[in-house]
């Protein structure tokens, strides 16, 4: 059944539609019909009052707020943050990332430079030409500065690390520099991103007003009327921010699912990484949601990597089926592109791809089945005000009932006790086809394991109807994620897992590690 479109139970068109830069970003964080109700300044008629976190929730706000102290600044220049009233208290760990980016900032631009801050963010606005009444504005959030004499701007866009960028992107990025807050002395506009974590800094448009007027033609007019004609929900990640997500009809309620009933606290997102983190060591996990650069020496190590390619040469694999299946005839060049992999890694990998020949379930199975291959699952477990994510490595049909398989590798042959303990997703994945979440037919719904060893293959099954296994999974849920709901602060529990901590670099509270590259203790 299509969804409805707008959904029921929204108000507050207010005839001016705002497209933000960020609305074209990575897919992955994007939901576009969530996009355009906001774009049309669209609201549930019905809003609760949203609980704000006790710590500052966004990690480029302060550094937004310290580069205002770096930068030199055109008189009358308007700041266009939220005031001091409004700032919270910065975990530890994003102080030290603020300090870290703006030392970046300082590097990759000098104050010399001859341009000044004019504003927070540029708006082009136009009315539209069809005379509906219509005022269109499109804006960018970053760092807009401008020659004395008016000439000359340059719009920074921060992010973590560099990026590729749309086509859509640049055109838009260009016109905002051109065109906002219109300027007639405006002759050159230069659009340039930085990365924060390393100082590195690419030009992604340089050129005269007109030649952005061009590109916006060109490349942007399309992409802001594609966006803004868009009617595909996406539920992930956005929803958690998103006003519309109450009553968003794509966006599946499962009451109690996390076992919590309580919507006191802050809305979130919460996933079994997100559970992981938090018991490892609350600062870890809350500075992972902060989407924090990680130390790839330790998130990219040779075992993870090795683990990484698998699953990646699987999902394409899989992504053949019917007409291609998996064999124990695994190509010497199995390892997809962009993983550099020792030769001992290459070969224990091609070795585990083998043994999952053995058990794959597609090599059974037939159409009319369907499989979902690593599906972004999102769930609003309106009993804590919690957006669930859930990843799958692989969901298949099995005479219509739906079948949960996770796959793990290993370079060791030794078994776990207790399955899902060593894997609470798989007691999520125990609730949610246990509950029905999934749809399909019931009987038959299962959750699989896929342990790959030097040994061979194991499977592990788990049946989510037995009361014995429902409890099992309830329990661990819950202690996956009553610490975690409750949790405000965040504080670090420095201990023997810093050494292994992929976020330690921003944590004051570690105990003693070896310096990294660049850095000075």
């Amino acid at each position: 059944m299509a969804e409805s479109w707008p959904p029921d139970g929204l108000s507050g068109h207010s005839g001016v539609v705002t497209v933000r830069l960020g609305m074209f970003g990575p897919e992955r964080y994007q939901c576009p019909a969530s996009n355009v109700l906001k774009a049309y300044g669209l609201r549930p008629l019905r809003r609760g009052a949203r609980k704000p976190e006790v710590l500052e929730p966004f990690s480029s706000r302060p550094f937004m707020a310290g580069a205002d102290r770096i930068d030199p600044q055109m008189d009358g220049s308007r700041r266009t943050v939220p005031s001091s009233d409004r700032e919270r208290p910065m975990h530890d760990g994003l102080r030290q990332w603020t300090e870290h980016a703006l030392r970046m900032y300082r590097e990759a631009f000098p104050s010399d430079a001859g341009l000044r801050l004019a504003h927070r963010a540029w708006v082009y606005q136009h009315k539209d030409a069809s005379g509906n009444g219509l005022l269109y504005r499109i804006t960018a959030w970053g760092r807009c500065l401008q020659s004395n004499d008016g000439r000359l701007r340059e719009l920074r866009l921060p992010t973590t690390r560099l990026r590729a960028r749309s086509n859509a992107e640049r055109a838009v990025a260009a016109l905002i520099a051109a065109e906002g807050d219109s300027d007639p002395r405006v002759e050159r506009v230069r659009v340039v991103q930085f990365a924060l974590s390393d100082g590195r800094s690419e030009t992604i448009f340089e050129g005269t007003r007109e030649e952005a007027l061009t590109e916006y033609r060109a490349e942007g007019k399309p992409a802001v009327r594609a966006l803004l004609d868009s009617r595909e929900y996406r539920p992930g990640s956005a929803c958690v921010s998103c006003t519309v997500a109450p009553v968003c009809p794509a966006l599946p309620k499962a009451y109690g699912l996390l076992g919590i009933v309580d919507r006191s606290r802050p809305r979130r997102s919460w996933s079994s990484t997100t559970g992981r983190g938090h018991r490892s060591c609350p600062a870890r996990g809350h500075l992972r949601g902060l989407r924090l650069p990680f130390d790839d020496a330790v998130e990219r190590s040779a075992a993870a990597e090795r683990g990484r390619a698998v699953h990646d040469f699987l999902a394409e694999r899989h992504g053949h089926w019917p007409d291609t299946s998996c064999t124990p005839q695994v190509p010497a060049d199995w390892v997809p592109e962009g993983y550099r992999l020792p030769d001992e890694e290459r070969e224990l990998g091609a070795e585990l791809l083998r043994h999952h020949a053995e058990i794959c379930p597609l090599n059974t199975a037939r159409p009319p089945s369907r499989i979902r291959i690593e599906p972004r699952l999102s769930f609003d477990d309106t009993a804590a005000d919690l957006v669930v994510l859930a990843q799958p490595d692989l969901l298949y049909q099995d005479a219509g009932a739906w079948v949960w398989r996770e796959t793990k590798t290993s370079g060791s042959d030794r078994p776990h006790r207790d399955a899902m303990a060593s894997y609470p997703q798989l007691a999520l994945a125990v609730r949610l086809i246990g509950g029905g979440a999934l749809g399909g037919a019931p009987a038959g719904g299962r959750v699989e394991l896929e342990l790959l060893r030097p040994g061979g293959a194991d499977l592990h099954i788990l049946d989510p109807f037995a009361s014995a296994t429902r409890a099992a999974a309830l329990a661990t849920v819950r202690e996956q994620v009553s610490g975690w709901h409750a949790e405000t602060t965040f504080e670090a529990i420095p201990g023997p897992e810093c050494a292994g901590c992929e976020m330690a670099r921003w944590c004051s509270a570690r105990q003693s590690l070896p310096a990294g590259p660049g850095e000075v203790r």
